[in-house]
């Protein structure tokens, strides 16, 4: 499972706030929410900040985790990922 979607389901079930309820927040049907909390489907980036307000969390760290796990979704398989995103990270500082 998705560490953003496990968190986001603990988020959601100390707040005992229904499925329904978030998934109508973030304006996307209970099914798609249940399989991003499952990590079968992946959140969108404007997803993050109705997240960061409905459980009063900062949107940075949700953003962060959010693209944390898309690099790794998009290049763990890769031969080369680790080099290319430290080639990323001299050209992000620049």
């Amino acid at each position: 499972m998705d560490k953003l979607g496990l968190y986001i389901r603990k988020l959601r079930e100390s707040a005992e706030l229904p499925l329904r309820k978030l998934a109508a927040s973030l304006d996307i049907d209970q099914s798609t929410l249940s399989k991003i909390e499952r990590g079968e489907r992946q959140f969108t980036s404007d997803m993050i900040p109705k997240l960061a307000k409905v459980f009063s969390v900062e949107y940075k760290d949700l953003q962060i985790m959010f693209l944390k796990e898309k690099l790794l979704k998009d290049i763990s398989n890769q031969a080369f990922a680790q080099e290319a995103l430290l080639e990323l990270q001299k050209e992000l500082k620049d």
